[in-house]
């Protein structure tokens, strides 16, 4: 067994067409069904079936898909180690990290990174949930940091970093400002600060809603830099996470009945290959104690 044979394997369980596989490893269409041939001889059954167009993957490829794929990334997790060591190349890592996530959490992990990989080139970009699922699907991004998403893809590794509390930001001058815990409906007469970019916010908003608090007047932000902004000239209310930077001169109140909690995780692509950074940037954030 070979690795370009196992190669070839994998690329035809992604994308079930044995010409669009062998256009993505870059191989004549026959050189690619030989190779499968004689890797099906060796492993003693099918591995797929065509009918007609389409191609499907037998149970005994079923079977050795993951077992291939560990093989295949180990295999070449062991010559990026040697080529980095060798070489010093750069360590390429892409980070989509939502807009309603604070990086704060992160930056010991990504000091850590810095130093272990001296030629670290991180890539890190922002967006909504659905952003980060786009340009995890696109493979633009190796890793994303965010709250739930609201599209499920089965392809779609995730793991919780860290769950946290939320609770109603107001300014010291609002008129709430001076009791601990209110009710839904006692926001009403107050401009209420929305935040369209994060899931879990979404949920809260409509919680509150049916708990009472009519929306009579509502300011959908872009940003929470910009409901910061707001926050400090008292021009409205925000549910925010724990995590989330706060102006001086804001108290955060409880809502009866609400109870909001986040948790954020880290998610990747099943199958997709990790570079040697980006094992080490995951391990680091699943070991850390990142509220500490």
């Amino acid at each position: 067994m070979e690795m370009h044979q196992i190669r070839y394997f994998l690329a035809v369980a992604e994308h079930l067409n044995f010409t669009r596989a062998a256009e993505a490893c870059h191989v004549a269409q026959p050189s690619l069904t030989r190779a499968i041939k004689k890797l099906e001889e060796e492993l003693g059954g099918e591995l797929f079936r065509r009918e007609r167009s389409a191609t499907h993957v037998t149970d005994l490829g079923r079977m050795m898909l993951p077992l291939l794929e560990t093989c295949y990334e180990g295999a070449r997790s062991a010559r990026e180690v040697a080529g980095s060591y060798a070489r010093g190349d750069e360590a390429p890592l892409a980070v989509a990290v939502a807009t309603s996530v604070d990086l704060s959490p992160f930056l010991a992990a990504f000091t850590e990174l810095a130093r272990t990989f001296p030629g670290l080139k991180l890539t890190l970009s922002r967006g909504d949930c659905p952003d980060i699922l786009n340009r995890l699907k696109a493979g633009e991004a190796d890793f994303g940091i965010a709250g739930r998403f609201d599209e499920q893809w089965d392809r779609l590794n995730s793991w919780p970093l860290f769950t946290e509390d939320a609770g109603l930001c107001v300014h010291r001058d609002h008129p709430l400002a001076g009791r601990d815990c209110i009710r839904a409906a006692d926001i009403s007469g107050s401009r209420f600060l929305d935040r369209p970019y994060c899931a879990d916010a979404i949920l809260w908003r409509d919680k509150l809603e049916a708990l009472g608090m009519a929306a009579s007047v509502r300011h959908a932000m872009a940003s929470d830099q910009d409901v910061g902004a707001f926050l400090a000239r008292n021009l409205g209310v925000a549910v925010l996470p724990q995590t989330t930077p706060k102006p001086d001169d804001i108290r955060l109140l409880a809502v009866e009945d609400l109870d909001p909690v986040r948790t954020v995780r880290l998610y990747d692509v099943a199958g997709r290959h990790r570079s040697i950074a980006g094992s080490a940037f995951m391990k680091l954030l699943r070991s850390a104690d990142l509220l500490a």
